[in-house]
């Protein structure tokens, strides 16, 4: 029973501190209840709490627009609210889609997207994700798209073009279908924590300028400094079309995403038919939402993110040396603020919490992936702590295998 939260810690009703390991699902960024956040949110509730994003805007929605368009990657600034990182997913779906019926091309009405890929829960993100992965209960409810394999190419290793034939493939066979291809650039988290060569996305930028698709980045969870630059496909040094950012947005203290696309998208959606981009949520923009954003924000530009990274990425590689040789350890991954200790077998749920308890470390691995993604002003001694509790997890033994379906926490 969480009571309670500051800084790394949540604190429990009996008084127990642990530190956030995972982030709260990675968007604590500066830390549990920053009180600049938490101020920024408080004086807005004061003055207008809401107001419907259709016939009104407001200044925080103004402020945070124009902040966005600042920082995104060179062009990417018509600003589109969403209320969660999975409506923003869908969002820039339903724009690729509209895009191509304004060009008079409704066959292309399909995306291709990666195996390993997860973007959100949502039916549409459901559908965009790893088909065979946490989703696959719900094969039934979902529109079929086309998937290329897993990037197999981990970040720093020696790119071979044979890496890509899977995606050079499918645009082959399915081009002129295909409104845009989608995927979470160089960090494919909440699947297969898997962490792959830049190469990839510029192979994918270069299919679809060839095939005449959108590229879609899905920064909800590397954006925003997790793996090291502002952005996570800056490591490729080319351009999407359209990109979402969630999560950290808002520093992890209430829900907010925004697609951002360039003014060729948004341009080309308003001088088709419909004019309007047919999307339009209760709460997009909601000021305290925005007013949260503005203030994180200013926080992320007050200070080198990317330099604290390195430090939390220097830190995970000393407290995890040598994890790799324990008996139930398939891998060990670490990319700026991401550590993720692959198992052969995940522990039982009683070990999990033992090891909690143990460390006062916050843990929720899921299939067989023990990680961290803490809060990205963690210091040494509490990544230390983390690492700590990582390796004691996987020095545990397995659980006796089961049939889950392909998925368990």
């Amino acid at each position: 029973m969480a009571d309670r939260a500051e800084g790394l810690e949540i604190v429990l009703d009996d008084g127990r501190r642990l530190i956030d390991a995972v982030s709260s699902w990675w968007c604590v960024a500066h830390g549990h209840r920053h009180p600049a956040i938490v101020e920024a949110m408080r004086r807005q509730a004061e003055k207008l709490p809401h107001v419907m994003f259709g016939g009104f805007t407001h200044e925080p929605a103004v402020e945070l627009a124009r902040r966005l368009a600042e920082i995104a990657p060179p062009g990417l600034d018509r600003v589109f609210f969403a209320d969660s990182g999975s409506i923003s997913v869908e969002v820039a779906a339903k724009m690729a889609v509209q895009y191509q019926n304004a060009l008079g091309r409704p066959e292309r009405n399909r995306l291709l997207a990666l195996k390993g890929g997860y973007h959100g829960d949502t039916s549409l993100c459901m559908a965009l994700s790893d088909p065979d992965g946490m989703h696959v209960l719900f094969k039934g409810l979902m529109t079929r798209h086309f998937f290329a394999e897993k990037p197999s190419i981990p970040t720093n290793g020696a790119w071979d073009q044979s890496g890509a034939d899977s995606l050079r493939r499918v645009m082959a066979e399915h081009g002129n279908e295909i409104a845009a291809i989608v995927c979470e650039p160089i960090f494919q988290a909440a699947n297969a924590m898997n962490f792959y060569h830049p190469e990839y996305l510029r192979e994918m930028r270069r299919l679809c300028d060839e095939y005449g698709a959108l590229l879609i980045f899905d920064e909800i969870a590397a954006g925003l400094y997790r793996t090291g630059p502002r952005w996570a496909h800056e490591r490729s040094g080319i351009m999407p079309d359209i990109m979402t950012v969630g999560k950290a947005l808002t520093g992890g203290h209430v829900t907010l995403a925004a697609t951002l696309a360039s003014a060729r998208v948004a341009d080309t959606i308003s001088a088709g038919r419909p004019s309007a981009f047919m999307h339009g949520p209760t709460y997009m923009a909601n000021p305290i939402a925005c007013a949260a954003a503005c203030a994180s924000l200013d926080l992320f530009a007050a200070s080198d993110y990317s330099a604290k990274v390195a430090e939390i990425e220097k830190a995970f590689r000393e407290g995890l040396a040598g994890v790799e040789r324990l008996e139930n350890v398939a891998d060990v991954r670490i990319l700026g603020a991401a550590a993720v200790v692959e198992l052969k077998g995940m522990p039982p749920r009683e070990a999990i919490d033992d090891v909690i308890d143990a460390h006062g470390v916050w843990l929720r691995p899921f299939a067989n992936f023990a990680y961290s993604m803490p809060p990205l002003v963690s210091d040494a001694s509490a990544v230390r702590r983390i690492c700590g509790a990582l390796a004691d997890l996987a020095s545990r033994e397995p659980a006796p295998e089961k049939d889950d379906g392909g998925f368990h926490e």
